[in-house]
């Protein structure tokens, strides 16, 4: 058993009430699904549209057994009555393309900081026991030196990145005014399935098991991928940790690597040598380009116990096997924001 299971389990999940936001999204479906799977009762709350879709938590293998509450960020009300008795909330909701958010910064703003000032306020007036906001590594935007610590400067270079500044020191003003039992999670780069061709591993991965070539922006930035089941265990210990409250806490691996060498990478684990097309829609401004995040995961191996287990060529091989085994909502090769 790894440090980090051992840590969740000694909390007690059984027959926790947990409100999951974001629950219908890539991570939050995962940590939803591991809830159920260790006894909680879990209330999964999910943006409401007229199809009734519950994105990535309908690929879950435990969606019967979740109680789902269908609603909007923006909307405090419909927040404290799915808040409404739980002992936990897991906030991973928000609004995540860096593309987007040069589209529409306004929808991102109100989303992620309006949404998250709802989720705190909820959390309040529901009396839980804990809640843990789910943070980003591009607040650090291009860092002086790697690998980043938790304590380094903030730089956001995308209005995604300023609004999860925002949210993030919203979540630590109300532990600090209020004692809000109130913490921050970090994940760096998480990847896996059921993850949306925004993001740069399904995207390689999905045109790669199409064929030789891959469309892609810059390839020179640096990431520190983790695999999802990693982070789901990241974010469960660090829910589980009492002396995690008011603190800020990374997950990564350690470990960057290029665009270019994830590539190289993808083609050894698909067996296909594949050439990048550059597709001048996918490249940022080079002012707003975060050029390296790669984590110090320090902190949480010695505050949680916690460390990355999965390697990233163990991650990208459950990833291609699971796209290859089902029908995903995109086209290879199709830009998404």
């Amino acid at each position: 058993m790894s440090p980090a299971r051992s840590s969740m389990d000694t909390f007690g999940w059984d027959g926790k009430r947990v409100l999951v936001t974001g629950a219908a999204g890539f991570i939050g479906s995962h940590v939803a699904d591991r809830l159920v799977a260790r006894g909680a009762r879990v209330v999964a709350f999910v943006r409401y549209n007229a199809r009734g879709d519950l994105g990535a938590l309908a690929w879950g293998s435990h969606l019967n057994e979740m109680e789902v509450y269908r609603g909007e960020l923006r909307d405090v009300e419909v927040l404290e009555s799915a808040a409404s008795k739980c002992d936990v909330i897991l906030h991973l909701a928000a609004h995540i393309g860096v593309p987007y958010s040069y589209i529409a910064p306004r929808d991102v703003v109100e989303t992620n900081v309006l949404g998250t000032l709802n989720v705190l306020e909820s959390a309040r007036r529901a009396d839980v026991n804990r809640l843990v906001c789910t943070s980003t590594s591009e607040v650090y935007g291009t860092p002086k030196h790697l690998p980043i610590v938790e304590g380094d400067a903030l730089n956001a270079q995308s209005p995604y990145a300023a609004s999860k500044v925002a949210a993030d020191m919203l979540a630590l003003s109300y532990h600090a005014s209020y004692g809000l039992p109130v913490g921050i999670v970090r994940p760096f780069n998480t990847f896996g399935p059921r993850q949306s061709a925004r993001a740069v591993i399904p995207t390689i991965l999905s045109q790669a098991l199409a064929g030789p070539v891959v469309k892609l922006g810059s390839t020179h930035p640096i990431r520190d991928f983790t695999f999802v089941q990693d982070t789901v265990d990241g974010i469960l210990s660090f829910a589980a940790h009492a002396g995690a409250l008011g603190k800020v806490v990374q997950l990564g691996t350690g470990t960057g690597i290029s665009v270019s060498e994830l590539v190289a990478l993808v083609g050894e684990v698909v067996g296909r040598e594949l050439e990048v097309v550059s597709d001048p829609q996918r490249v940022r401004s080079q002012t707003s380009e975060v050029d390296a995040l790669v984590c110090d995961p320090s902190k949480a191996e010695q505050l949680l116990g916690w460390r990355a287990e999965t390697s990233l060529r163990d991650g990208l091989q459950q990833t291609a096997t699971w796209i290859g085994r089902r029908p995903v909502p995109w086209q290879p090769g199709e830009y998404a924001v």
